[in-house]
């Protein structure tokens, strides 16, 4: 009987985590727009907070639940693009919660269309850039689906605390153990858990790593230790670790592992929002600053001069773009054209130990180095005649030389 009521109305996917937030926004959707709720936990691998997750959606009003596994379309897809990029945001940010943002509106908008839905609702603030990335995903590959952000709509969406929405809930029947004390506001997934609020929200003070960190330790508690790993790459792709050859998920997984024990990647920032605020957020990225440190130490023996440096611009223009939500366009798909011609000969192994939240090389390989032993010493080889250098630094520096000349002249004649 509940089906055939179901029937009757427009659908809705909603964005569902699973919190408070988007537990209060299943009635609300009912209350205010007699949508059937289809809720939709898109897995980026944030693993525990998934459980029990049906029957939440269900006692509170939803027709159905989707938990939709995409991670390993989440790592070979978007993360490896950008570790072969070396995205990295205002030289701190791995773009954890930006890169997720297009798989998970990605496949929002297919179980939209699997189920007819006319609309799609997130849980995102008005302040923060999630908003931006999920609604860009979606009105780039679905400009025909409303989307509805309650955050936005305050003349229907009243709620403003977290006391608020406990009492809405009850109010509608939904009692569930939901902690009414405020806590870190954080966003899981394999690759990384960030951190905002409570002591944050001044930079001024110092985090409490003790009571903060979930993925890592800190330096100070890291093993006295270090631990040596080995690597190898496939045309910039992650292949193995130690030895073991895995699909790059479980690569991240095994990082992760290892670099949380020994404190590494543990960030604090003051980033600049797409919105125009700033904000201070901790990251806690172990495996894929592992990662990204690897794929450099290899890039060093086997990319040309000119290629590395604007390689290093398009990887900046790509950090730019995922952040900022435009992960479907055709600039991002360009940029990527590119960098991924960069990685035809980035194969090899490195080596790197891990101790106290540093990653220290140990030596690297690869069959494609442009590395030449010979041209580095300090031997005169038959490549190199000392005396080449004379001809070069005369041309190299003519622009600067002649320069110098007409201003000592203009000078001279004043």
């Amino acid at each position: 009987m509940i089906q055939e009521d179901f029937k009757m109305k427009e659908k809705v996917v909603l964005a569902y985590s699973g919190g408070l937030d988007t537990t209060a926004i299943i009635p609300w959707l009912k209350e205010n727009f007699d949508y059937e709720v289809i809720c939709c936990c898109v897995d980026c691998g944030q693993g525990e907070e998934l459980e029990g997750l049906e029957e939440r959606a269900k006692l509170s009003g939803a027709s159905k639940l989707y938990i939709e596994d995409v991670v390993d379309d989440f790592c070979d897809n978007y993360i490896v693009p950008c570790i072969q990029g070396h995205a990295i945001y205002e030289n701190k940010y791995l773009l954890g919660t930006s890169m997720a943002r297009p798989a998970i509106a990605k496949r929002l908008v297919e179980i939209a269309r699997k189920e007819g839905a006319t609309a799609i609702c997130h849980g995102a603030t008005g302040k923060g850039n999630d908003q931006i990335r999920f609604e860009l995903g979606i009105k780039a590959l679905a400009p025909d689906i409303k989307i509805i952000a309650p955050w936005r709509m305050t003349d229907v969406w009243t709620m403003q605390s977290r006391e608020d929405e406990i009492a809405y809930c009850k109010a509608h029947g939904i009692n569930l153990p939901f902690d009414a004390s405020h806590s870190y506001s954080r966003d899981r997934n394999l690759w990384h858990i960030s951190h905002e609020g409570l002591e944050l929200e001044d930079p001024s003070i110092e985090p409490n790593y003790e009571h903060l960190l979930v993925m890592s330790v800190s330096p100070e508690k890291a093993p006295d230790t270090a631990e040596y790993v080995t690597m190898t790459f496939e045309k910039g792709i992650p292949k193995s670790i130690n030895g073991e050859e895995m699909k790059v998920s479980d690569i991240i997984r095994k990082l992760n592992e290892l670099g949380g024990k020994h404190g590494i990647g543990i960030c604090d920032i003051v980033e600049n929002r797409v919105v125009g605020m700033k904000s201070r957020g901790i990251y806690e990225t172990p495996g894929g600053t592992i990662l990204y440190e690897a794929h450099q130490q290899l890039e060093e023996l086997v990319l040309d001069r000119a290629t590395y440096e604007v390689k290093e611009e398009m990887g900046n223009k790509l950090s730019q773009i995922v952040y900022e939500g435009k992960w479907f366009t055709p600039l991002r798909e360009a940029v990527q054209a590119f960098i991924e011609s960069t990685q035809e000969y980035v194969t090899g192994e490195v080596k790197f130990k891990l101790y106290k939240g540093n990653i220290i090389k140990a030596g690297t390989t690869s069959p494609y180095s442009l590395y030449s032993e010979s041209l580095a010493s300090f031997t005169t080889g038959d490549l190199y005649d000392h005396h080449d250098a004379d001809g070069f630094i005369n041309l190299f520096g003519l622009p600067l030389k002649v320069r110098a000349m007409r201003m000592q002249e203009a000078k001279n004649n004043k």
